[in-house]
Parts: C-alpha cells; structure tokens; sequence
C-alpha cells in the first residue's frame, strides 16, 4: 500500500501514452502518397543505398560520449548524500575520477578522437 500513489502515476502515464497513439490514429491522415512513403519523407529522391556501412570511428565516439555522459550521472547521488558520508565519499570520487581518466588517457594515446 506504501507504493500505491506511484502505481497511479505509473498508470496515469502510459493511459496518457495509449490515448495519445490511439486519438492519432483515429484522427491522423491516412492517405499515403510516393512522398509520404520515402524515408525521412523530404521531398528528395533517396541517394545510394541504406545499407551502406559506417566507419566504426563513428560507434567509437558515440559510446564514448554515452560513457562519459553515465559518469556524470553517477556524480549527482553522491553529491546529493556527500555531507553524510563524509571522507569515503571523498576518496570514492577521487578513485571514480582516476580511473576515468585513466580510460580517457587510452582513447587518447589509441587515436579514438582523431578526425580521419
């Protein structure tokens, strides 16, 4: 019962996602044309083909950015309970920020940020 009011909002949320797909389908266009149909629908016509690869330099940079944006994240709990636990709290983040920047050394001395 502690959790009921978050169980409402939970329910709350998705009725409010499920009437908001279901009001569109009912009411939004439905006429499908040559333009309507194409990918990202902008009026060109598609160049080459959308199974073309990628370099992997671009997957690189993209986890990196998704890893160093999940480290920040990490630092606003500690932050919010810093004063609680005191110097472990401290030492944490200073052994967090090493090894981060330890791992951004390597990418670093590996070219991983070098536009080719």
């Amino acid at each position: 019962m502690e959790y009921f009011n978050i169980l409402i909002m939970f329910l709350v949320a998705g009725g409010i996602g499920v009437l908001a797909v279901g009001v569109s389908a009912i009411l939004g266009p439905k006429k499908a044309s040559r333009t309507k149909l194409m990918p990202y629908e902008s009026g060109n016509d598609p160049e080459g083909s959308a199974r073309e690869r990628f370099p992997v330099h671009f997957y690189l940079v993209a986890m990196l950015f998704i890893v160093f944006d999940i480290e920040t994240a990490f630092f606003y709990p500690l932050a919010v309970a810093f004063k609680k636990l005191g110097v472990f709290a401290f030492w944490e983040a200073v052994t967090f920020v090493v090894l981060v920047l330890v791992g951004y050394y390597y990418i670093l001395k590996k070219g991983v940020l070098e536009w080719r």
